[in-house]
């Protein structure tokens, strides 16, 4: 009797792998630049350096988002309620509860000491998801997990001018409304045309459509449009952050907000130009790496930054164009190092990492 031939191996996502490596790196330099504002005034050049930075580096949830979204909404990939139900929906919630806990602990431990007051009110706050504040990116992937038969119906079965139009309802009402809802003539709008515009968490469920979108879209190999589109990004981002600053007197970061234009419009370019890289073998199998240990690294690398911030390592020991890189590398280092020891675990890898 013959048998049925073996599937083949699903081969890795170069573009993908390359796509998370940018972002996981974009979130620590995130974390690392935010106590670099602190170096100078409004307008300093210390200040300024941070905020180039900060421009730079806000895209990294929508990245995250997009790549998710290739992945998830890719109609070649079998996903059926059972194991969305069984497999994804559990190993997120069991990772979020598990961390959260640890750090509630960690901070505890790190700045006052385990009391029994104390632990009682970490078990309040893990209940209602008061969690460490970077773990909301877990609570958005609980939504786009909980909507992912509805966004697998576009993905799998819709003309592809009707994602297009989908996609543009979603930036007009998730990223362009909430950008310039603070702006004359929109600041006169009252009652229910203020509310036709999307939250934060909503509007990330159509980042994860637009990246399947622009992932099974046909390539051109031209790099500079996707430059062009980055580049712009953050120039908005940067001149919007500091003309806002300079009118408050204080730190507005409205523009690098990842649900607005210029952190939308990086995150494009972004995702573009790692779609079209062509990198050698080691770049490959670097980027894999990273790649497969990015969830990890997002999970941990905070215990790293707090802990050095304890002993006064933090980016402010010197100019933010040296330290925010060098702090990022060993944040990443050390949190790859944590990613190395527990994907040998069994169970660990399997739930928590």
């Amino acid at each position: 009797m013959a048998t049925a031939a073996a599937a083949p191996p699903r081969t890795r996502n170069q573009a993908v792998d390359l796509v998370k490596t940018v972002a996981i790196c974009a979130v620590i330099v995130t974390h690392v630049t935010a106590p670099a504002f602190g170096m100078g005034d409004v307008g300093s050049a210390p200040w300024l350096t941070a905020l180039f930075w900060a421009s730079v580096s806000h895209a990294s949830v929508p990245l995250f988002l997009m790549a998710s979204g290739a992945l998830l909404l890719d109609p070649g990939r079998e996903l059926t309620l059972r194991k969305l139900y069984t497999k994804n929906f559990p190993r997120l919630l069991i990772a979020l509860l598990f961390w959260a806990v640890c750090y509630k602990v960690f901070i505890m431990v790190l700045f006052g000491g385990v009391t029994v007051p104390g632990l009682i009110q970490a078990g309040k706050e893990l209940v209602l998801f008061r969690h460490e504040e970077h773990l909301y990116y877990l609570h958005i992937m609980l939504l786009v997990y909980a909507f992912l038969p509805l966004t697998r119906l576009v993905s799998c079965h819709a003309p592809r001018h009707v994602a297009a139009y989908i996609l543009g309802l979603w930036a007009l009402l998730g990223i362009v409304y909430p950008t310039v809802k603070d702006f004359w003539p929109f600041t006169l709008l009252v009652g229910i045309p203020q509310q036709w515009r999307m939250n934060m968490t909503y509007a990330s469920i159509g980042y994860t459509l637009l990246g399947w979108y622009l992932s099974s879209g046909s390539k051109d190999r031209r790099r500079w449009p996707w430059a062009g589109c980055a580049a712009a990004g953050i120039a908005a981002g940067f001149i919007g952050s500091w003309a806002a600053s300079n009118a408050a007197g204080s730190l507005r970061l409205g523009f690098l907000e990842g649900m607005g234009v210029p952190m939308c419009l990086l995150a494009v370019g972004i995702y573009q130009l790692c779609g079209r890289a062509r990198l050698p073998a080691w770049a490959v199998r670097l980027t894999e790496w990273i790649s497969r240990g990015s969830f990890c690294v997002f999970l941990v690398h905070i215990f790293f930054l707090k802990t050095f911030a304890h002993f006064g390592l933090t980016a402010q020991v010197g100019p933010a164009i040296v330290t925010v890189p060098m702090m990022t590398l060993l944040l990443l280092g050390c949190s790859m190092a944590v990613y190395a020891l527990l994907r040998r675990i069994p169970v660990v890898n399997r739930w928590l990492i």
